[in-house]
């Protein structure tokens, strides 16, 4: 059956999981008339209830720090029963302690959701946990919470990678977290094809993902492993918290993206298009722009083999890692059918109403004067160099493309509009020797779904969207790495200064060779 996993790591993962998993429960059909383009059991497993119901669960390990649940549940209306209740109790035989914890109330959206009335329209207040806006049951296996740590403590915060590291050693040498909490998800999926793992990696919780990667790659060797690595506005806060986020993400990259399959960084852009009304400090929104862009990219790896544009993670990850060292890749997205100049946006910082669109084509890379890729209206790879930005311009007309993967959706059939799949060895070997990147594009005639729990950040009137998305393996992820190396010098102790910054420097070196910006590029 091709399945996924996911492991889904903090606060910030959830916000996005939450959205993802609330897309894929609106795939579902009952009247059992329409065949379903997604296969529904890439992402669910199959189960019992306690009333003996068939149940189905995402396939996710849900991880959080205490307080970070919400109204979340171990146990609910599928799994409930009075001896698990009991069995929650442990062993102790003497009077209970009572330590009241204060109540969170439902929201009104979970209440409609469970009494089967209509849902309230949610708003950014309302929305106080990831939790709030969730459409889904979990198995009650799917559910850990960290208890060592509290969510939003300013006593032990939890924003130290190295904190994050140790938190997950000392819960592996007393519990062994694969054993416990993953390995059954895996040990009933027929043909695993990879695990997909959100986490923020700009805090501690980088650090938790660092040693919980070195595990799955101990363990699954031959998996497919697609980390989604969030990361925050760094530039926000004082400089000594900018120079930790950057820190953290630095050791992140090094050490997360070695182990990874493929890694792929996401942030909300400083600007974005006229058509989204988004305030980047709600998670809610921020989390909803996100979930798009990473649920439309990897659309193709749960469609049923019979929709004819099937591509599992592996493949994928194997057209962007053209020269073998090149596993961090950059993520776009554009709504609609034509993308919209970069020009044409506003400051991420500011909500608009806005709705004019543009008519003309988006920003230029190097190989579109050769007939080739245009930059898509959003791009979720963050920014960090001033050299970036200062000469933005400059450095996009040097870019330099060597793999690009498109997932392309509408309500339209696209006459099997798929192209580069049938790209062989010789083929891929002439574009790389003349410097042209690797394509291959899937088109699935299936808009975005907007369900109610989907909060309003797109000024269009219809029920579904059409998106249109590009993973890219480029040079700017090269100086995306220097930056982070610089970084390292100034932020970082001296014992792990020099190991770290090596490591940086050879990734950053893999997005370079075979490949020079000057006059002599076709002679490589």
């Amino acid at each position: 059956m091709h399945e996924i996993l996911t492991l889904q790591l903090g606060q910030r993962s959830n916000y996005l999981a939450t959205h993802f998993w609330n897309t894929q429960e609106s795939y579902f059909t009952y009247s059992g008339e329409e065949e379903p383009v997604v296969d529904h059991d890439v992402h669910f497993r199959p189960g019992i209830g306690a009333d003996g119901a068939e149940t189905f669960t995402p396939r996710t390990v849900i991880y959080d720090l205490k307080g970070g649940f919400g109204t979340l549940r171990k146990l609910n209306a599928l799994y409930e029963l009075d001896e698990d209740r009991a069995a929650s109790a442990g062993a102790w035989n003497g009077a209970p302690i009572m330590r009241p914890q204060p109540t969170i109330e439902p929201s009104a959206y979970q209440l409609s959701l469970e009494n089967g009335t209509t849902p309230p329209q949610l708003t950014k207040e309302s929305i106080r946990y990831w939790s709030d806006f969730n459409r889904v049951y979990f198995h009650p296996k799917s559910i850990v919470q960290l208890n060592e740590y509290e969510l939003g403590s300013t006593l032990m915060p939890f924003e130290n990678w190295s904190v994050g590291e140790d938190l997950f050693n000392s819960l592996d040498k007393e519990h062994d977290l694969l054993d416990r909490d993953l390995r059954s998800f895996a040990e009933e999926a027929d043909h695993m094809q990879g695990i997909q793992i959100m986490a923020s990696v700009d805090d501690a919780w980088g650090g938790f993902a660092a040693r919980y990667m070195e595990r799955l790659r101990d363990e699954y060797g031959k998996t497919a492993l697609w980390v989604f690595g969030l990361e925050g506005n760094a530039k926000q806060g004082p400089r000594s918290t900018q120079f930790l986020k950057l820190s953290n993400t630095a050791r992140s990259i090094a050490e997360v993206s070695s182990q990874a399959s493929l890694y792929i960084p996401l942030t909300i852009p400083s600007s974005l298009p006229s058509y989204t009304t988004l305030d980047p400090s709600s998670l809610w929104h921020a989390s909803a722009l996100l979930s798009t862009a990473l649920e439309t990219m990897t659309l193709p790896s749960r469609l049923h083999s019979r929709a004819g544009t099937r591509a599992s993670l592996a493949d994928t990850g194997a057209a962007l890692n053209v020269n073998g060292t090149q596993n961090i890749a950059r993520l776009q997205m554009s709504i609609g059918e034509d993308p919209v100049p970069n020009g044409e946006s506003h400051d991420a910082t500011r909500e608009t109403g806005d709705s004019r669109l543009a008519t003309h084509g988006g920003r230029l890379s190097e190989e579109d004067e050769e007939g080739g890729l245009a930059e898509l209206d959003m791009d979720f790879f963050p920014v960090d160099a001033p050299a970036m930005n200062g000469r933005g311009r400059r450095a996009d007309r040097r870019l330099h493309t060597f793999g690009r993967v498109e997932s392309s959706r509408s309500d339209q059939e696209t006459g099997g509009d798929n192209d580069g799949d049938d790209l062989d060895g010789r083929d891929r070997a002439r574009r790389r020797a003349a410097g042209l990147p690797i394509m291959h594009k899937t088109s699935t005639p299936l808009a975005y779904p907007l369900p109610t729990s989907f909060p309003h950040i797109y000024n269009r009137t219809s029920a579904a969207l059409s998106v249109r998305t590009s993973l890219s393996t480029d040079t700017r992820v090269a100086a995306r790495i220097k930056s982070l190396q610089t970084t390292v010098g100034r932020a970082i102790g001296v014992e792990e200064r020099e190991a770290l910054s090596n490591a940086l420097g050879e990734m950053a070196e893999g997005y370079e060779e075979g490949w020079s910006s000057g006059s002599d590029e076709d002679e490589d």
